[in-house]
């Protein structure tokens, strides 16, 4: 939609259009309904209106039609709003195949971005117009909730947990952004602002680089920093399980339940060991719950996402984030063949 008020922005995401139809056909239905309804009370309060002061009513037959009909009505017209809002919602919580990635952090007053290569931007969010940007978002301290109305786009940002939302920006600009659920004192100064860029103006600003290098080299120095090297050896016959084309895959457990080794799992590696332990390793590793900000856990995840298979034969391939030798994570992380509590 091209046409904007207070209460109703303009839409600037692929998404927004089929939001906005949901909202609108909801708000037809219940004015036609209240309508119907004001319209009745009204007639009927005329027409069969007492008319003397010891008048009584005359019998009323009940009419099958009539209540089958007010039954099946309201059932059909929820129903088509329950499948339509339904895939919304999940076209919504599915990111396409192919997105930019996008770290954040929730913390009282801010939000914090990282991008893979390292850039780093703080209440302010620099993305492509026409790609799909993929964010996953978490929380240092209490619930804040990412809320873009352009993009009609808003979820809950909760500690200890990831949250994956994505958008498809559909026009240049600048847009709002809020957190939608009360945090604390300043909770009202928890703005922002996303800005959508052509994207040769995106590349440039990517150009600028970041001092730090990224996210998956700084992971790996995490990595080396608090020794997980020389637990989770590359050849797999370490005290921890190799990490080697981990991310994404399959990780039988010692309880015998297969898990997926994603973003949520990685972290669990980390702070809490012991709760998933790898088939074939003991329950050895240390906690590093308190020892890790949420940005380094992010970095240490994108490092493990950077580490490929070794082909059979041959050496493993260096994570794709400038490492020297050794692939191994920190907190524990999960190999591609078993990711869990027996890591070091």
């Amino acid at each position: 939609m091209n046409w904007s008020l207070p209460l109703f922005p303009t839409g600037a995401s692929t998404m927004a259009g089929k939001v906005d139809a949901i909202y609108l056909a909801l708000i037809a239905i219940s004015g036609l309904a209240v309508t119907v309804i004001a319209v009745f009370i009204i007639v009927f309060g005329v027409r069969y209106r007492r008319r003397a002061p010891d008048q009584s009513g005359s019998r009323v037959v009940p009419s099958l039609a009539l209540e089958i009909g007010w039954t099946l009505i309201p059932l059909v017209v929820g129903l088509v709003m329950f499948v339509w809002g339904a895939n919304v919602y999940i076209a919504q919580a599915r990111p396409p195949a192919e997105t930019l990635d996008v770290y954040v952090v929730g913390k009282q007053w801010m939000w914090k971005f990282q991008h893979p290569g390292g850039q780093r931007e703080i209440n302010e969010l620099h993305v492509p117009v026409g790609r799909a940007v993929r964010l996953t978002a978490t929380s240092e301290d209490v619930i804040h909730s990412f809320f873009v109305p352009a993009f009609r786009m808003k979820a809950d940002v909760i500690p200890g947990r990831y949250t994956t939302l994505w958008f498809n920006a559909t026009k240049a600009g600048e847009y709002h952004l809020f957190c939608a659920e009360y945090c604390g004192t300043q909770h009202s100064g928890m703005i922002g602002r996303v800005v959508v860029m052509e994207p040769n103006d995106f590349q440039a600003w990517l150009g600028g680089g970041a001092a730090e290098g990224s996210m998956a080299s700084q992971g790996q120095k995490v990595f080396q920093d608090f020794a997980c090297n020389t637990c989770h050896l590359e050849t797999g016959q370490g005290r921890g399980p190799t990490l080697q084309g981990l991310y994404g895959a399959k990780v039988e457990l010692a309880s015998g339940q297969v898990v997926t080794a994603d973003d949520a799992y990685i972290r669990e590696s980390v702070l809490s060991p012991a709760a998933k332990v790898v088939a074939g390793f003991q329950p050895v590793m240390p906690t590093f719950q308190g020892l890790l900000s949420e940005e380094q856990l992010l970095a240490l995840i994108e490092y493990v996402k950077s580490l490929q298979a070794a082909p059979q034969g041959k050496p493993a391939a260096q994570p794709g984030a400038a490492t020297p030798a050794a692939p191994e994570r920190p907190a524990g992380e999960p190999p591609a063949k078993a990711p869990g509590g027996g890591r070091e």
